[in-house]
């Protein structure tokens, strides 16, 4: 089945989203489809984006070698075992290798990086923020590909306090002791 402009507001369980023909274009929020790229486009992240994510990857991947966490790109998530809502994140770390099954994770990862697409930011700064807050995703960045900047929203007593960050910055990352960010190694 794909998904028509008409269907594109209709509400879907997780196993009609399952069944749309370009579900890896879309996530599902609360039943509603969002395509991920923009209204009506499939052509995916742009260079630079991908770019970033894997920068990312490479060195989250370098980090948690022999460690029980786990670095993913693009990796399906179903917050709080949630059928009606199914997230893409650019970059997933998951430390409970519990949650993982073959249709991706299934729960709240550890950290959740996503890079914002100039077609749908507010879907990232907004209505994942909020989802990813009340599913207990411990860290959660916002990467800002045109500004070099990333926001780092960190989990603490029910809120999200948020840190900015610049392209010449090192971040350390609150999930994973040890590790840091160069951003100049992301963004350069």
């Amino acid at each position: 089945m794909s998904l028509s402009e008409k269907e594109e507001y209709k509400e879907y369980t997780y196993e009609e989203w399952l069944e749309l023909d370009n579900n890896e274009d879309t996530e599902l929020i609360d039943g509603i489809v969002y395509m991920r790229y923009g209204p009506g486009k499939h052509s995916g992240p742009s260079r630079r984006h991908q770019k970033i994510s894997m920068a990312f990857s490479v060195i989250f991947g370098s980090f948690l070698l022999g460690k029980t966490c786990e670095v993913y790109a693009d990796l399906p998530v179903r917050l709080n075992k949630d059928k009606d809502t199914t997230i893409r994140p650019d970059i997933s770390v998951i430390c409970d290798i519990d949650k993982l099954d073959d249709r991706g994770c299934n729960g709240a990862p550890d950290l959740i990086i996503e890079i914002l697409s100039p077609s749908n930011p507010g879907t990232d700064m907004w209505v994942k923020y909020n989802k990813y807050l009340m599913a207990g995703v411990k860290e959660y960045w916002i990467v800002d590909p045109t500004k070099n900047e990333i926001t780092v929203y960190i989990l603490k007593d029910g809120k999200y306090h948020g840190t900015w960050f610049s392209e010449k910055d090192i971040i350390p990352v609150a999930t994973l002791p040890g590790c840091e960010i160069d951003l100049s190694a992301i963004f350069g």
